[in-house]
């Protein structure tokens, strides 16, 4: 699938990529609990030159990838992915905080920040607005750095940027932030404007939500959307037993278990190392465990052919793959070529060779003759909003007519791809989305003018947790830590 996103005042559209090697998005008090000043040094307190140095360049990456998320759209695993091989595995770990922390909390932060300053925010040059939010989310999340620390590197990158007056601007603002700890808004007068400040969502959004899913899963979503995703490999088993796989990346220093569900599903306990031997060798691949049961929703018996419609960046591709095994033959089209490019390199290094490659817009016609194939995905593009923790910089960009235009594309998707089922084979529609019109609303209006579909249980065991009374699946971040998906799975008769 490649994600489609709309534009923002300060953002828009991006493109897929893999996941950074760590995510943390630092912790925080409960709504409403007051977070204890914290206190100042003496001025000159002596500091490590070596590790400050390293502290300072981390931060400037962190500043750099924040103005570039805003002022350009781009998306924040992306920038990390190319910046974090220059660093050092513990300042890895602390950039991927950085950014996706700020990201996350940058609600919760302007709103002090709006109270601290004495500029309007919308005035201030970017990179010091962002200056000032990368210092705060310092002193508010992460414990194990002084604020200190976090005002001083705030100050000298905002002085880098934008001169002695921003530096003095951003000391003056974060030091009473230091002191003072802004009063959350009040929940028995407005609660959906308190649930957008204490969960750092957008005010609009938290109202859907509480729309689709009542007061207490809104909260308990959107706290988890402020939480670190866990860390899951998709073990490829076409290279070995799970068992033996884990084995070798244990060997290499990795740290990592065993998935709860799928035999294929592994879970990192440390930091990924994508230049270990067993990660050249093809042995593991980043992809989410939601992501990894849109392939067994669909479940391709050995020997099939199966189109995969929207298949860049290429993980549940290569999963199908897998599935059907090497007798099998899996169809990857897409109309993104950087995408697909992308999954192509990845079949190549995964061992692949059952997969074929086309550029194509399954949005506009069928591109492949009509009834031909057994199996077929959409994984369609969508506003991804099951996938907040991964990607928080989404909840800044979208409004709320995205769900209607998104739905609409994913229908005309859907159509064709639909149309590529012979009698008998089966379509698995899915999207990375918690909004109902791009999930049971597709496949709703779908199925009523088509009555030669209907709904199907899926039969694989592993997926009942996630299956609803229909027979689809729905995953969610507070109910078991997976991202948000929705899945249906259709036969043609």
């Amino acid at each position: 699938m490649t994600r489609r996103l709309p534009t923002a005042p300060r953002g828009g559209a991006g493109a897929d990529a893999p996941a950074a090697s760590a995510r943390h998005h630092g912790g925080i008090a409960a709504p409403g609990a007051s977070t204890p000043g914290a206190v100042m040094p003496p001025a000159g307190a002596a500091k490590p030159p070596e590790r400050d140095a390293a502290g300072l360049m981390t931060r400037r990456a962190a500043l750099e990838i924040l103005v570039r998320v805003e002022s350009h759209a781009a998306f924040a695993d992306v920038m990390l992915g190319h910046r974090l091989a220059a660093f050092a595995p513990p300042d890895r770990r602390l950039l991927t905080r950085l950014v996706l922390g700020t990201l996350a909390w940058r609600g919760r932060l302007d709103y002090e920040l709006a109270q601290l300053c004495s500029q309007p925010l919308e005035k201030l040059e970017l990179a010091v607005l962002e200056a000032l939010r990368l210092g705060l989310f310092q002193m508010r999340h992460l414990t194990r750095v002084p604020a200190h620390a976090a005002v001083d590197t705030a100050v000298s990158l905002a002085r880098e940027a934008a001169g002695r007056g921003a530096g003095g601007l951003v000391n003056a603002v974060l030091r009473r932030a230091a002191r003072d700890v802004a009063a959350m808004p009040n929940r028995a007068a407005d609660e959906v404007g308190f649930l957008a400040v204490a969960y750092s969502h957008p005010r609009w959004l938290v109202a859907c939500f509480i729309e689709w899913f009542g007061v207490a899963r809104a909260e308990a979503l959107m706290a988890a959307d402020n939480e670190a995703a866990p860390n899951v490999m998709r073990l490829n088993l076409a290279r070995g037993t799970r068992e033996d796989i884990v084995a070798r990346m244990k060997a290499e220093g990795i740290g990592i278990r065993f998935g709860d569900h799928l035999p294929e599903t592994a879970v990192l306990e440390s930091a990924a190392d994508f230049d270990s031997d067993s990660y050249r060798a093809g042995l593991f691949h980043p992809q989410a465990e939601a992501s990894q049961l849109v392939g067994r929703m669909l479940s391709p018996s050995a020997g099939a052919t199966v189109i995969d419609c929207a298949a860049a960046p290429g993980g549940k591709t290569t999963h199908l793959a897998e599935l059907a095994d090497a007798r099998g033959r899996v169809v990857a089209l897409d109309l993104n070529l950087h995408g697909l490019k992308a999954a192509r390199d990845l079949a190549r290094r995964l061992g692949h060779r059952n997969i074929v490659f086309a550029n194509a817009d399954i949005a506009t016609a069928p591109p492949l003759r009509i009834e031909s194939a057994g199996f077929v995905l959409l994984d369609a593009p969508c506003t991804g909003t099951g996938t907040l923790r991964e990607h928080p910089e989404i909840r800044w960009r979208l409004v709320a007519d995205d769900f209607r235009r998104m739905a609409e594309v994913q229908r005309a998707m859907l159509e064709n791809a639909a149309a590529l089922v012979r009698p008998g084979g089966v379509i698995v529609y899915a999207v990375c989305s918690l909004a109902p019109q791009e999930g049971q609303g597709v496949v709703r209006g779908f199925l009523a003018e088509h009555p030669e579909f209907a709904l199907e249980r899926p039969a694989e065991a592993q997926l009942a947790p996630w299956l609803q009374s229909d027979g689809t699946m729905a995953t969610s971040p507070e109910r078991g830590g997976l991202d948000g998906f929705f899945a249906a799975r259709m036969r043609r008769r």
